[in-house]
């Protein structure tokens, strides 16, 4: 028996959408070196799953590409990873304690394989993110800019998500427990 979307499903979706923006425009305005644009894609992979995990971050990449940063569109596919991973994460169970970091980095280090491709290959390690800087230093070392890229990408992107995860781990504690029930997809 397939599962149809519901209009809580729909809902969530644009909240994660306008979560991904918000918090992605935040770290753009203020030269984060983390991103917080993923902060409404893991929520929707921890309470739907690992396939409308991946839904936000391509709807906010299409739209922050359209709109404000074009860096965005090209890097919506990392997203859509990271919303893949931490959909299989939550599945397994919730991350507490210790194990939130684990959880973190089983999420950020697909999506950091993927992001440096796009960031060396596409941009030679240039991008909106604060984290530029430390790049373009460290690529001026024997390490190279591929190598470089996934330097400062991994440590980047594993502080993104650990602060995304505790985000979320806070978000569902609060959340009533008729409203987690409604949106539940197996899967």
């Amino acid at each position: 028996m397939k599962q149809q979307i519901s209009v809580y499903h729909i809902c969530l979706l644009a909240l994660a959408v306008c979560i991904n923006l918000a918090g992605g425009q935040l770290a753009l305005t203020l030269r984060l070196p983390i991103y917080l644009d993923s902060i409404g894609t893991m929520m929707i992979g921890a309470l739907c799953g690992p396939v409308y995990g991946m839904l936000p971050n391509l709807l906010s990449g299409i739209i922050f590409g359209m709109t404000t940063d074009i860096y965005s569109l090209y890097f919506a596919p990392v997203g859509m990873v990271v919303g893949l991973m931490s959909g299989l994460v939550w599945k397994k169970g919730r991350p507490w304690g210790w194990r939130v970091g684990l959880a973190a980095l089983a999420v950020t280090v697909p999506g950091t394989l993927l992001s440096s491709l796009i960031c060396a290959g596409l941009f030679g390690g240039i991008t909106s993110s604060g984290s530029t800087i430390l790049v373009q230093l460290l690529a001026r070392t024997p390490l190279g800019m591929t190598a470089s890229v996934f330097l400062v990408q991994i440590v980047t992107d594993y502080l993104d998500r650990l602060v995304s995860m505790f985000l979320v781990i806070r978000l569902l504690q609060v959340l009533p427990d008729k409203m987690r029930q409604q949106v539940k997809v197996r899967g």
